[in-house]
């Protein structure tokens, strides 16, 4: 009979204000904003809950047996840090002739007049996440730091000019900052 080796193990510390419920390899993070849940079922990883800590487990000799622990632990620490401060992606409206305009609707972001075009480009947003615009700023706030960066990188694609030298064309609304905390 062959007994499991233990390869790789890594653990992530869970805050008191957490709370965490491990159902096989899905795990749902409770905090003070709300609840994230996610499906590692695709991982070949062990997740155990023991004093206060999340161990992550591998059992494989492959080197992606290992990576994928310090894969799945990364996106365990932004669960938890997603339920207790939030993120926020910080994007600017960068134009020279046009301005641009935003507007935000259910589901997707308008973005209207970019080079002059009559038609609006439109972004998908992602999950349960908030776009808010203020200005010639557009905050992207939410607790899932995937929705967020997705949403932000839609926003970006969104405005991408093709066919023409970057260098001169600079319009565009880009990604500036990401912060953890998500402000009203």
């Amino acid at each position: 009979m062959a007994t499991k080796v233990l390869v790789e193990e890594r653990f992530v510390e869970v805050p008191s204000e957490v709370s965490v419920r491990v159902d096989g390899k899905i795990l749902t993070v409770k905090g003070p904003l709300g609840e994230l849940k996610k499906d590692f079922s695709h991982a070949p990883v062990q997740i155990v809950l023991a004093d206060g800590k999340i161990v992550v487990r591998s059992f494989g000799g492959k080197r992606t047996d290992k990576a994928i622990v310090g894969t799945i632990s990364a996106h365990i620490k932004n669960m938890v840090k997603g339920v207790t401060k939030g993120f926020t992606y910080k994007l600017k409206k960068v134009y020279s002739h046009f301005p641009i305009n935003v507007k935000v609707e259910p589901g997707k972001v308008l973005i209207e007049n970019f080079i002059g075009e009559r038609s609006p480009r439109i972004a998908k947003i992602v999950g349960d996440v908030k776009v808010i615009v203020k200005g010639d700023d557009i905050e992207v706030q939410g607790l899932n730091i995937e929705e967020v960066s997705q949403t932000a990188a839609n926003i970006e694609q969104a405005t991408k000019i093709k066919k023409k030298d970057p260098r001169v064309f600079l319009d565009g609304i880009y990604i500036y900052e990401k912060t953890e905390g998500m402000s009203g």
